[in-house]
């Protein structure tokens, strides 16, 4: 069976780490010619690229309202024919539109949903007067048509969250939920029991962006602070919002508790050294970061981003919050740094629970997957 990913790059990110989970895996067990296709150079993960056959094509569509619609297609078209895929795996929006442009009904077609995406929202009266609501409405179109070119669709998606969203508004191809997973391996094999310290210790990962909400652990630190818990966050990620963070961590007179650490290869070998991983994001479609730390034994404390839910039990291997306050966060953070006993039930049953989304078993589901539609 060949099987072709496309997706726009290889940066840092969840849809990004999937996709080359999925191809190592499959090329492990054999009986697979497993292919990827970009749209630029970026790769962010070197370290688990090098044994996958990628080409960078650069593609894009622009649409137009008046039908003059430019395309840089051609040569992606020779590269899916020269492939001769069985399935064509497409993730994140981009690589959807523009690999749809292309004609190619002899595959069967996946559209990988890692997030809600907004362009598939049903269209509203209000609506009318927002120009990026109109541009979606007139991408959902330019999609169904391109779809029928090439015998539909199917989608996954990632969490019920996800499902939800595409039967109430886009219920034209059929929905199979598959929980994105993890190398479960990478992140448990050399896991120890932890040695605590006296240092409370916190990590966050993620994209320096306005939903992942980071500013809020500067005032959990604040409060850490004033309760005397020596503390040390580490925030582990790049992007647009993190000047202005810096900025209010120095304000705030954290330089000496808050860390950025940028971007790492090797993020397992930091949270095996982790007490409590801590997300803010205002929206996690699911979180493969939040089964990463829970693999490496570190308990979760997240934010309720809806996607999230499908995978915190509360008080067995973390904690969903609520509502984005401080002090919510912190008194989760003080209850397992003061109860070492609670501590260690909750980091067992977090590994316990990870396993269960190791990557080997996510992609004997999605080989059914691929068979179920073909």
């Amino acid at each position: 069976m060949n099987i072709l990913h496309i997706i726009p790059s290889l940066k840092k990110g969840g849809a990004e780490r999937l996709v080359l989970d999925i191809c190592n895996c499959l090329s492990d067990m054999g009986g697979f010619k497993v292919k990827i296709i970009t749209f630029r150079e970026q790769n962010e993960y070197p370290e688990l690229s090098g044994n996958i056959e990628i080409e960078v094509i650069p593609s894009r569509i622009n649409l137009s309202v008046f039908r003059k619609n430019e395309y840089n297609i051609i040569k992606l078209q020779k590269a899916i024919e020269d492939f001769s895929p069985d399935i064509i795996h497409t993730h994140l929006f981009e690589a959807e539109i523009v690999s749809r442009s292309c004609i190619y009904p002899n595959a069967k077609w996946f559209s990988h949903c890692h997030d809600n995406m907004i362009q598939l929202k049903k269209m509203s009266g209000k609506m009318l007067f927002n120009k990026r609501s109109l541009t979606n409405y007139f991408e959902k179109n330019y999609l169904l048509k391109s779809y029928r070119k090439n015998g539909g669709t199917h989608y996954i998606a990632i969490s019920d969250d996800t499902a939800n969203f595409l039967m109430d508004h886009f219920h034209y191809y059929p929905v199979d939920k598959l929980t994105n997973a993890i190398n479960f391996s990478r992140f448990n094999a050399n896991l120890k029991e932890k040695n605590r310290g006296n240092k409370l210790t916190i990590a966050n990962i993620g994209s320096f962006v306005k939903k992942k909400n980071q500013g809020l652990l500067i005032d959990i630190g604040l409060i850490l602070q004033e309760r005397k818990i020596d503390f040390e966050i580490n925030l582990f990620g790049e992007g647009e919002t993190k000047k202005a963070l810096e900025e209010r961590v120095i304000e705030a007179g954290l330089e000496k508790n808050i860390f950025f650490r940028g971007n790492l290869s090797h993020i397992e070998k930091y949270l095996w050294e982790t007490v409590l991983y801590v997300h803010t994001a205002t929206y996690e479609p699911l979180g493969l970061v939040l089964l990463e730390a829970m693999a490496a034994g570190v308990p979760v404390i997240t934010l309720d981003g809806k996607g999230n839910r499908d995978i915190i039990i509360n008080g067995e291997n973390g904690y969903l919050i609520d509502m984005p306050l401080p002090e919510l966060f912190a008194d989760k953070i003080q209850e397992l740094w003061m109860d070492l006993e609670k501590y260690c039930a909750v980091s067992k049953n977090a590994i316990r629970f990870a396993e269960q989304y190791d990557i080997k078993i996510y992609t004997e589901r999605l080989i059914n997957l691929y068979k179920k539609h073909n």
